[in-house]
């Protein structure tokens, strides 16, 4: 066994750096005394003959080769395996276990009889010292235990070691507890405060506030001076210095020297610790060269004109990425639709502060509009299509028409999606140019929509409509349409043909026929009327600065009117013809919620009883408003309208055809066409001539605003505005904004109140009061 000494040891090393040599020699000694306790333990004494004897005659199923040992498996069929080492190598380090090499190997063994006393001799030795500790006691085991043979001799220097194990019903098992996260009340909290020291100089330098931007986007300000504990302050001043670098690096400092420090505080009232950022922002980089690489372009100098970097000016990221921009939409808006900027490049010095830039553009074939096509799930034709652009066919590309068509598409209303991009055709014109093809991608939307709304004002009561329509039943943009009205005073029934872009853009025809029922204070009628216009108006959508309207209509009612020669009212049938036309100019920025600008309209309506003959009448209107924004929440308003019907006598009109004044669209505080001349019922007759204005303050504040406004007005029997006895009505007004416009409502008082006036007067309806 000694001889084993000298085998080869393997050798690895520690992560401390100590290295651990382990041989076969402790393993073998460690086997060898695993063995021979537990023979020492169960003898306990030295043997004698007769247990030498009974060793002896050991069974015969544990003598060598007694026992059936299976076959090894077949392994011809299994993959050849190269050995790790070959015998020869494996006997060449094999150590020499000759006597010669090692005299103890060629001693004699000593008998088991001297070995066993041997080692109960040392056993007992042991056994004095193992009496010797204190409190070592040997108790039995439970009833239930099995029964165990003790061993004598064995030395014990842990009490507990030799205590019997405890019943099972009595075991108590502790449960393993988990660190839980404590709650925001009982961690601590940490205090601090910021200081930053270093940007003065560029701030002064730079027109962007730099200061400013880093404090309202610091994360250190956004947490207010609180954190949970120091480690979180740490990390948002390291956050919070490289904001501050990217921030003076957008603004041409590339080389700035930020240093941070986090230290307790000076004073127990600036809180726990001062969190310091420190910066030199070093020199400012600027252009010392700018180089666009690119064609030459038509005109010449397109690029440069509208790169408005300069030589010398600081390197501003904005600035960059701004003229970057302008030379990306330019070279569309002036014929080349496929060109392309790449990606700049900016060498910068850091001993000079220069930096040269690069920028590649790529300008593509200069081109003309050539045809269009269209396809997908389609609305209309490409045609159509044609008659929404607002350029001809060998006209220079211009990327801000095909904007405007792709506008003009939307605006149908017809299309869930709808794209339209420009394609390549390679064919050359006479003057060089490349015909670039428009490609329409069309997806059609639900073509109907059901509409409903509902409202009130005083003198028209309450009314709810309805509206049925198919945008495209008569494509292109052929929409049919029906609308019920019902209401405390009015009722009805209608149905419009409508055709957008008739022929060309913006252009509207529309047939109309209806029949209605009207009961108001100055007479009440049953109408019918056919109507035909063709127009170019403004909706919510599109406004539009120039609009005009004409049209022809035919119209039937049998009124009810006040009769002078009898003092009475009776029911007259009046049959109607008329031509109208309308011309209007608007700068507002809006059709439903103007702030500035102001609208001009003018409307005059040649008309002709055809009761008994015919007999012509004129009637005219003049409407203007203007708006002033005070502040971005303020507004102020204002509007006049004059009215004149010329050629005919008051009681010769038919009731529904004179002018009258008061009520949500005129004058606020009076009942709807409440002002002007009485019948001796107290009823309104109406006029031939009106004056009205109105001024407004309209205030906003988030999605809700306040209003409040003076209007006056009066109905004349004159043909001409008179300009007295005019009323007044004032009131205050709410309005809740929604993206289609502000829902209005209104309360309003005449200032003078006659007998029979309503001292309070509610308006609610869609939009501005105008």
């Amino acid at each position: 066994m000694n001889g084993l000494s000298d085998t080869p040891c393997l050798r690895t090393r520690t992560r401390g750096g100590r290295v651990i040599r382990c041989g076969c020699a402790l393993l073998s000694l460690s086997i060898g005394l695993a063995y021979a306790a537990p023979v020492l333990a169960q003898e306990g004494q030295a043997p004698n003959d007769a247990a030498t004897q009974e060793r002896a005659e050991a069974p015969s199923s544990l003598k060598a080769g007694a026992m059936d040992v299976p076959a090894l498996p077949d392994a011809s069929g299994l993959p050849e395996v190269e050995p790790v080492i070959d015998d020869e190598e494996f006997n060449s380090r094999v150590p020499d276990l000759s006597a010669s090499k090692d005299p103890e190997l060629d001693k004699p063994l000593e008998s088991i009889a001297d070995f066993e006393r041997r080692m109960a001799g040392e056993a007992e030795s042991e056994g004095a010292f193992a009496s010797e500790v204190p409190g070592q006691t040997v108790q039995s085991l439970p009833e239930d235990a099995q029964t165990v043979s003790q061993i004598e001799g064995a030395p014990i220097r842990d009490s507990e070691l030799s205590e019997p194990l405890p019943p099972l019903d009595q075991f108590e098992v502790t449960p393993v507890e988990f660190a839980e996260e404590g709650s925001d009340e009982e961690q601590g909290e940490v205090r601090y405060r910021v200081e930053l020291d270093g940007l003065e100089s560029a701030d002064a330098e730079s027109p962007t506030a730099i200061k400013s931007m880093f404090n309202s986007l610091s994360v250190l300000e956004k947490g207010d001076g609180k954190a949970n504990n120091t480690a979180m302050v740490s990390a948002r001043l390291e956050e919070d210095a490289q904001l501050l670098q990217t921030l003076l690096e957008a603004e041409g400092w590339y080389t700035p020297r930020i240093r941070t420090r986090l230290a307790p505080a000076r004073d127990s009232d600036e809180g726990d610790l001062t969190a310091r950022i420190s910066v030199v922002p070093g020199q400012r980089f600027t252009f010392s060269d700018i180089v666009i690489k690119a064609d030459p372009t038509e005109p010449q100098g397109l690029i440069a004109d509208n790169m408005p970097l300069k030589l010398g000016e600081p390197i501003v990221a904005q600035r960059v990425q701004g003229a970057e921009a302008r030379v990306a939409v330019a070279l569309p808006q002036n014929g080349y639709p496929f060109a392309k900027v790449g990606q700049r490049d900016i060498l910068l010095d850091r001993d000079t502060g220069d930096g040269v830039y690069t920028l590649p553009v790529t300008i593509g074939p200069r081109g003309r509009f050539g045809g269009i096509t269209t396809d997908g799930d389609t609305a209309f034709d490409a045609e159509h299509v044609g008659v929404l652009a607002r350029f001809e066919e060998g006209d220079l590309y211009d990327s801000r028409m095909v904007d405007d068509l792709r506008k003009a598409l939307i605006g149908t209303s017809l299309f869930s999606t709808v794209a339209v991009e420009p394609e390549q055709t390679g064919e050359v014109l006479e003057d060089g140019t490349e015909a670039v093809r428009l490609h329409v991608k069309q997806e059609k939307g639900p073509a109907r929509t059901i509409a409903g709304s509902l409202g009130y004002a005083a003198g028209e009561g309450i009314t709810a409509q309805a509206a049925w329509t198919h945008r495209n039943m008569f494509p292109p943009e052929g929409a049919v349409s029906f609308n019920a009205i019902l209401g405390t005073q009015q009722m009805g029934l209608g149905s419009t043909f409508r055709r957008s872009n008739a022929g060309q853009r913006d252009r509207t025809l529309e047939l109309t026929a209806e029949g209605f029922y009207n009961d108001y204070d100055a007479y009440d009628a049953y109408t019918g009327r056919l109507a035909a216009r063709i127009s170019r108006d403004s909706t919510p959508l599109w406004q539009k600065r120039l609009t005009y309207g004409a049209g022809v209509e035919l119209i039937g009612t049998a009124e009810t009117d006040y009769r002078p020669e009898t003092g009475d009212r009776s029911r007259r049938t009046y049959y109607i013809a008329g031509v109208n036309g309308q011309l209007g100019w608007d700068t507002s920025d809006s059709l439903l919620d103007p702030t500035k600008g102001f609208r001009l309209t003018t409307l005059i309506q040649p008309e002709a009883t055809l009761n008994k003959g015919f007999n012509p009448y004129l009637r005219a209107r003049i409407d203007g408003s203007a708006y002033y924004p005070v502040t971005d929440s303020l507004v102020i308003a204002g509007r006049v309208r004059f009215g004149t019907i010329q050629g005919v006598g008051l009681f010769d009109l038919a009731p529904s055809r004179r002018l009258y004044a008061g009520g949500g669209g005129s004058v606020r505080g009076f009942s709807y066409q409440g002002l002007g001349e009485q019948a001796p019922d107290d009823r309104p007759v109406g006029g031939r001539s009106l004056n009205e204005g109105s001024i407004e303050a309209r205030y906003r504040f988030g999605n809700y605003g306040v209003v409040a406004f003076v209007d006056a007005g009066q109905a004349y029997r004159e043909t001409m505005p008179q300009f007295n006895d005019i009323r007044y009505g004032v009131g205050i007004g709410g309005r809740f904004y929604t993206n289609f416009g502000p829902m209005r409502f209104d309360v309003a008082t005449p200032i003078n109140r006659r007998p029979g006036e309503s001292s309070i007067n509610v308006y609610v309806s869609i939009g501005q009061a105008f």
